[in-house]
């Protein structure tokens, strides 16, 4: 029993400790989430493009040394 309320205990402590680091977050404004989004999207298919290209390119490369 005494291990159940020591396991409580830190429980609690842990989401008192966390609601008061939660309080100290800067949220971004809609307006900069929406942003960073956007450059977010905007990479991962520039990235994903590139990547593509490459992997086509090798591929290639490939066949033509392997017959």
């Amino acid at each position: 029993m005494e291990k159940v309320k020591t396991i409580v205990a830190r429980s609690m402590q842990f989401l008192r400790e966390s609601r008061a680091e939660l309080r100290k977050v800067t949220w971004p404004t809609p307006k900069e989430a929406l942003a960073s989004t956007s450059v977010v999207i905007v990479v991962v298919i520039i990235v994903s493009m590139f990547l593509g290209v490459v992997d086509f390119g090798l591929t290639k490369l490939v066949r033509l040394v392997l017959g």
